[in-house]
């Protein structure tokens, strides 16, 4: 029997900057959080090129319109909306739906 998912606290949204991201952790789970326009998007950090946690530090940008995060490491693009890497299909990393709510951001991790 699975648990229904539920909300959880991430980080205020003041104390994240326009264009760029931060890394969060609930539990053992470290998460990167990015801005973009009025848009919050949530990944794991972890690269899974390299196994680091480091796409909190990726460069952010838009590819046709898609909004996605390069690995600082290895350069790759993950597509921001859904995790899915543009430069090679075997690769993605998980995207966690995000609600924002009384100046916090909220995530609901499965």
């Amino acid at each position: 029997m699975t648990q229904p998912s539920t909300w959880l606290p991430l980080c205020p949204l003041a104390s994240l900057l326009p264009g760029q991201g931060r890394s969060a952790r609930i539990g053992e789970r470290q998460l990167a959080v990015f801005l973009l326009g009025e848009r919050v998007y949530v990944l794991d950090d972890r690269d899974p090129a390299s196994g680091v946690a480091l796409l909190s530090r990726g460069i952010l940008g838009d590819i046709g319109g898609e909004p996605v995060v390069a690995s600082p490491l290895y350069k790759q693009r993950y597509a921001l909306m859904d995790g899915r890497c543009l430069d090679d299909p075997a690769l993605s990393v998980p995207c966690w739906p995000v609600r924002l709510d009384g100046g916090a951001v909220w995530v609901q991790l499965t």
